[in-house]
């Protein structure tokens, strides 16, 4: 009899960790989706920057972009006096980023 119980419990156990399992499996693929949606939203865009006379320079114009909202990220180059920013085109546009920058004093306009 002991071990009757004992068997049903183990199978219980195992059925109920089998059933919470499967519940969970939706919830991943629905993140993986949103992961591979968030990537696919993502746009490059390229400034030249006039004005970056100093090591200085630089610094001002990425903390000047990275203040938009929906900037990821930017990359300044002082030598070819160009911005590299990637950014949520749902939610920033070149534009702004651009008045961003120019607001802060270093003109910046996208290359086409």
């Amino acid at each position: 009899m002991k071990r009757f119980i004992i068997t049903l419990s183990a199978l219980t156990f195992f059925a109920i960790s089998g059933v919470s399992t499967l519940a969970l499996m939706p919830t991943q693929q629905k993140e993986a989706n949103s992961s591979s949606q968030a990537i696919a939203e993502e746009k490059t865009a390229t400034f030249n920057v006039e004005n970056m006379t100093c090591a200085t320079c630089p610094i001002t114009v990425r903390k000047a972009m990275e203040q938009v909202s929906g900037v990821k990220s930017v990359a300044v180059d002082y030598e070819s006096k160009t911005a590299t920013v990637v950014f949520d085109p749902n939610v920033a546009t070149p534009a702004k980023i651009g008045a961003a920058s120019t607001n802060a004093g270093y003109p910046a306009k996208p290359v086409t």
